[in-house]
């Protein structure tokens, strides 16, 4: 092989490079991660799977009665699930595993959360959701089960409330 001929070897394989780079951006970006199929226990004794939720939108608010951020937010997140429940938003407020369960039935009955509170005792729930180990964590989830939006900490709630008219609206 010439000089010549080998001369265009290395612009076609670095343009082949870039191609699978932006195929596998896109990709990607284009793919959602769906919501792992976990059952949870609500501190009623009652069981609500993500499947039985499917079709509708859904928030899974992973908290603790020791996170301050969750104590603070939890009024808004209340705020929020009654400005949307009538347009079928669903919304499990998920307590650690290390939170003890009668803080737990405790903090929900004097703060009367109107949502399901659900106790993640192994930690499997948790787990299941990518690990989840900070507090407050949420994850909005659209009505095909795909992960819309994960917020550490508080959300923005003009930007929450904006995302969950979008996926309530959505077919």
């Amino acid at each position: 092989m010439t000089a010549a001929s080998r001369s265009w070897i290395k612009p076609a394989a670095a343009a082949a490079v870039v191609l699978a780079l932006a195929g596998i951006g896109y990709a990607t970006f284009y793919s959602r991660e769906t919501a792992p199929d976990v059952t949870f226990i609500s501190i009623a004794g009652d069981k609500i799977s993500t499947q039985n939720l499917r079709g509708k939108v859904v928030m899974v608010n992973f908290w603790a009665t020791s996170c301050t951020t969750c104590v603070h937010e939890m009024p808004a997140m209340v705020d929020t699930y009654n400005k949307f429940k009538g347009q079928g938003l669903e919304f499990v407020a998920v307590a650690m595993q290390y939170d003890p369960p009668n803080y737990v039935v405790n903090f929900t009955e004097t703060r009367k959360l109107p949502f399901i509170v659900a106790l993640d005792s192994g930690g499997d729930i948790a787990r299941s959701f990518g690990d989840v180990t900070l507090t407050p964590t949420t994850f909005v989830i659209g009505k095909d089960g795909a992960v819309l939006k994960r917020y550490v900490g508080e959300p923005d709630f003009t930007q929450l409330h904006a995302l969950l008219q979008k996926a309530l609206a959505a077919g």
